[in-house]
């Protein structure tokens, strides 16, 4: 009877013991569980508001970071200062979109090494020169409509020289040819610019072509003259021209231009590389047969007026030599049925994009404008119709 007692016992606590190890087990595979299928809720709500943060104008994120403590450690996150946007004007101009002058401190103060893409927009080159000196990892900058000069653009310089890849620059009158140039010296990693043409120089292209500088992809010269005959238009040499494109082979040139008829004299006189070329405002027949004659990497043409002599031979000899027109847009110009076709059947299918107004057409014997649709189809390899102007 003892030693069956015994035996009892022993097996009993043995059990006991099984049972407690497997309790143990139980609760650390419940653990375990429970840490994999209950989310981090914290973390997932402060995802979620940073981005609904991103999509608020900068305003309507403030206010909505003094909500509670939670949002306005959202409102401080990196993430969020990537990409940003400063516009700040005189008070008597529009006030609706302008960034408040205390925001931006408090901006720079605490978020100006996270700053990367920036766009600013103000008459106070005080404030966009404290973003020069406090951020240190600019790799995209657009500049409109501010005094920005040639000792911002040095401070510029000298803090983001290694990350700065995209600067566009427009209506900034006070930055010189030699400020422009000092961006492009010591950035070598610029790989696209725009900026208007009164700051191109020969001296630049070669700044961009040397050997320590990185491919150019992308440059847009804005050529715009505000009152006729009052501006002088300089003239870059061929040879400039030439090694910047040998350095850059795979460049997109755009420029637009803001012209009256009489200031095209000094363009278009030689070789150009330009790829994309606009006409804001009427130009000559002469100016676009020089087009056809010295841009032979043209890719795409727009021009929004001629006038009333029929661009017939300027069409054709911009087919004929250039050979990688795949766009063309044209508003108040006139050209025959017939020389539209022939454009059409010398470009063939490489024209992926053509926007021609009906008004531009001009019925002569061989097609009307019922016609025309069809033959130009039949080139282009899909169905085409001339855009027609709305009657409303």
């Amino acid at each position: 009877m003892k030693r069956g007692r015994k035996t009892n016992e022993a097996n009993s606590s043995s059990s006991e013991g099984t049972t407690e190890k497997e309790s143990k087990r139980l609760k650390i595979i419940e653990k375990k569980t429970t840490a994999v299928q209950s989310p981090d809720w914290a973390n997932l709500l402060q995802d979620i508001i940073l981005q609904v943060f991103q999509y608020l104008p900068l305003l309507d994120r403030a206010h909505a970071s003094q909500v509670c403590r939670s949002w306005n450690q959202v409102f401080h996150m990196p993430d969020l200062w990537r990409c940003f946007e400063f516009e700040l004007n005189q008070p008597a101009t529009s006030n609706l979109r302008t960034t408040h002058p205390e925001l931006i401190k408090q901006i720079i103060k605490r978020h100006s090494n996270h700053l990367q893409y920036v766009s600013f927009k103000s008459h106070f080159i005080s404030a966009l020169t404290v973003v020069f000196v406090n951020s240190k990892s600019l790799s995209s900058l657009k500049i409109d409509d501010t005094p920005v000069d040639d000792p911002s653009l040095k401070v510029l310089v000298a803090n983001n020289s290694d990350t700065l890849k995209l600067l566009k620059m427009s209506s900034c009158p006070h930055v010189s040819p030699a400020g422009i140039l000092c961006v492009a010296d010591q950035c070598h990693g610029l790989r696209e610019l725009a900026l208007n043409y009164h700051l191109l120089s020969d001296e630049l292209l070669l700044a961009l072509s040397s050997e320590k500088h990185v491919r150019l992809e992308h440059l847009r010269i804005d050529v715009v003259s505000e009152n006729p005959g009052q501006t002088q238009f300089h003239t870059i040499q061929k040879s400039s021209w030439d090694a910047f494109i040998k350095h850059s082979p795979k460049v997109n040139l755009v420029m637009y231009f803001f012209l009256y008829e009489e200031e095209f004299d000094p363009f278009f006189r030689y070789e150009i590389p330009v790829t994309h070329l606009y006409f804001g405002r009427s130009v000559s027949k002469d100016v676009l047969g020089r087009v056809g004659m010295t841009c032979p990497r043209l890719v795409e043409l727009v021009v929004c007026a001629n006038g009333l002599r029929p661009l017939d031979e300027e069409l054709i000899c911009i087919a004929e030599r250039c050979k990688y027109l795949s766009a063309v847009g044209l508003g108040e110009c006139e050209v025959s049925c017939s020389a539209f076709v022939e454009f059409v059947k010398m470009c063939g299918g490489r024209l992926s994009q053509l926007s021609i107004m009906e008004e531009v057409l001009i019925p002569d014997q061989k097609y009307s404008l019922e016609q025309i649709h069809w033959e130009v189809s039949k080139h282009l390899g899909r169905v085409w119709f001339p855009d027609m102007m709305p009657t409303w």
